[in-house]
């Protein structure tokens, strides 16, 4: 089997479905960003420990606009299939990101994953 770098092109199973993690992470943050509360999204795998991984969202509220996390999760149910909406959202003042710009999902996904010998299932 070839020795695979970088982003590696796989896919999760989240019972009973098989999914590619790319574009479910793009849908989600589309679907959040529809929101009118919504200024900046960010999804990872988190773990779970009966089917393995399931999506979460981070995000930043626009400035005097509100949400909840049941009020999100039931946006994205209504613009998602409902294996791909977001089981866990958090709120952040913002996201981390690198010199260039780019979100550092690997410092979101880290308090998720802390104290886990693998950060994937």
């Amino acid at each position: 089997m070839e020795h695979k770098q970088g982003r590696e092109f796989r896919y999760k199973r989240i019972h009973p479905y098989k999914i590619v993690p790319w574009p479910v992470v793009l849908q989600n943050r589309r679907a959040l960003y529809k929101h009118p509360a919504v200024l900046e999204a960010a999804c990872v795998a988190i773990p779970d420990e009966r089917w393995g991984e399931m999506p979460a969202a981070i995000i930043v509220l626009k400035e005097g606009k509100t949400a909840t996390e049941t009020e999100l999760v039931e946006f994205c149910r209504n613009n998602l299939a409902h294996f791909k909406c977001p089981r866990s959202i958090s709120f952040v003042e913002s996201l981390p990101r690198t010199a260039t710009g780019k979100i550092q999902k690997n410092l979101l996904r880290a308090k998720y994953w802390e104290g886990r010998e693998k950060r994937v299932s």
